[in-house]
C-alpha cells in the first residue's frame, strides 16, 4: 500500500511539473481560488475571487420608477427562458423610468454582478472619452505610435485602435472557453496580462477579417492605460460612474500586478448597466451634459463591413423586426437598447449553452427584445 501511495504521489508530481513548466501553472492558481471562494468554473458572483480596483461614485441617484412598476406579467414564454438560463436579475428601462426589475438566487438591486464581455464594450466607450479628451488621436491611431515594438511585426505595424473593437485585430490568437488550458482560461487567471498580450504576435493583416479574440480588448486596455496615465478604473470612475450618479461603486478586477482585466470583469449592478444602457441610447448625454461626442456613439453602434451583427465591441441586430444593439458577456449578460422604444434591457445569468443565430448572436436577445417592447 505504501509503495502504491508513493508511486501515485510520485506520478501526480511529475504531471503537476510537466504542467507548470509547460507555461499552465495558472491552472492551480485556478484551483485554489475556486476551492477557496465559490463555483470551480467562472460565474456573475466572482467579485472576490480577484484582485480588483474600486470604481467610485458619488451623489448616488435612483431610477425614477413607472407609474406601473412591476405590474407588467411577464409571458410564460420568458419565465420559462429565464429560468432555464439560469437568470439572476432582470431589469427593463423605458421613457428613462425604471418598469420592472426582478432578482433570482439570493441576489438583488445591490448585488454586484460580473460583467464578463460587457467590460469590452464599456472599454469602448472609454476610448471615445481619450479621444474627446485628447489622450487619443482618433479611433484610427496605430498600436505602434503607443507600443512601438509593434513597428517591427510584419503585420502589427498597421494594427489600429479600430482593429482591437472590431476584432478585426488578425493575431494570433484561438477563442476557446471549453477547458483548462485554453488561452482563454489562462487569461482569466494569469499573473502578468502585459506578459501575455504581448507574447501574440499578428497572424494576417488587420482589417481584413471578423474574428473575435478577447486578446484585443486586453491589448487594448494597456494601450489606454498607457495614453491617460492612470488606472482605468479612476478613469472609468471619472467618465461614467460619478456623471451618471451611479448608486453603488463597482470593482474592475485585476491581475497581480494591477493591471484591469479589460477583456472582462467589470462588477456592477443591474441597475448601474442600465444606465450605461441609457447613455448610449442618448447618444452620449446626460441630463443635458455630453459626456461623449455623438459622433463618436454614432461609430460605436454602426456595424463594419467585415461584420454586419458587431460594432465598436458592441453586437447589432438590424435583421430583426425591431433593431436593437447590445452589449454581450459570457454565461448570458446582456445591455440591449431599443431606439425605436426607447428601452433598456439589462439581464444577467448563469447559462453557457445559450443557443445562437447564424451571426453567433444570442437568441434570448431577440426572445427580451420582441417579448418586452409588446408590453410598452
Amino acid at each position: 500500500m505504501k509503495k502504491l501511495l508513493s508511486a501515485v504521489v510520485a506520478g501526480t508530481s511529475a504531471i503537476a511539473a510537466v504542467i507548470y513548466l509547460s507555461g499552465y501553472g495558472y491552472i492551480f492558481k485556478a484551483i485554489g481560488i475556486n476551492l477557496k471562494k465559490g463555483p470551480i468554473t467562472p460565474s456573475i458572483d466572482d467579485e472576490e475571487k480577484f484582485p480588483s480596483h474600486p470604481v467610485p461614485n458619488v451623489h448616488p441617484k435612483s431610477w425614477e420608477k413607472d407609474e406601473k412598476y412591476n405590474t407588467k406579467i411577464l409571458s410564460e414564454n420568458v419565465l420559462k427562458n429565464l429560468k432555464k438560463t439560469r437568470a439572476s436579475s432582470l431589469i427593463i428601462i423605458h421613457d428613462s423610468k425604471l418598469v420592472h426589475e426582478q432578482y433570482w438566487k439570493d441576489h438583488n438591486s445591490s448585488s454586484l454582478m460580473n460583467s464578463f464581455s460587457i467590460a469590452k464594450g464599456i472599454l469602448s466607450i472609454l476610448v471615445g472619452c481619450a479621444i474627446d479628451d485628447g489622450y487619443l488621436q482618433s479611433e484610427d491611431q496605430l498600436i505602434s505610435s503607443i507600443f512601438p515594438q509593434y513597428k517591427n511585426s510584419r503585420y502589427g505595424q498597421f494594427l489600429t485602435i479600430r482593429h482591437l473593437m472590431t476584432m478585426q485585430a488578425g493575431l494570433d490568437w484561438e477563442e476557446e472557453y471549453r477547458h483548462p488550458f485554453a488561452p482563454n482560461s489562462k487569461q482569466y487567471f494569469v499573473d502578468d496580462l502585459a506578459e501575455q498580450a504581448f507574447k501574440i504576435d499578428l497572424k494576417e493583416m488587420p482589417g481584413e477579417k471578423y474574428e473575435y479574440q478577447s486578446v484585443a480588448p486586453q491589448l487594448l486596455g494597456l494601450a489606454l492605460r498607457k495614453v491617460i496615465g492612470k488606472q482605468l478604473s479612476t478613469y472609468l470612475s471619472e467618465k461614467l460612474w460619478k456623471p451618471l450618479n451611479m448608486e453603488f461603486p463597482a470593482k474592475w478586477s485585476t491581475d497581480e500586478k494591477g493591471m484591469e482585466k479589460t477583456f472582462c470583469c467589470i462588477h456592477a449592478t443591474p441597475r448601474d448597466f442600465a444606465k450605461i444602457g441609457q447613455l448610449i441610447l442618448q447618444n452620449g448625454n446626460w441630463e443635458g451634459k455630453q459626456l461623449i461626442s455623438k459622433e463618436y456613439c454614432e461609430k460605436l453602434l454602426t456595424p463594419t463591413k467585415a461584420n454586419d451583427a458587431f460594432c465598436f465591441t458592441i453586437w447589432a441586430d438590424d435583421d430583426n423586426k425591431i433593431k436593437h444593439r447590445f452589449f454581450y458577456g459570457f454565461l448570458g449578460q446582456f445591455i440591449i437598447m431599443i431606439p425605436e422604444k426607447k428601452m433598456v434591457i439589462v439581464k444577467t445569468g448563469f447559462y453557457n449553452r445559450l443557443e445562437v443565430d447564424e451571426k453567433l448572436r444570442p437568441l434570448q436577445v431577440k426572445l427580451l427584445v420582441d417579448e418586452f417592447t409588446k408590453m410598452v
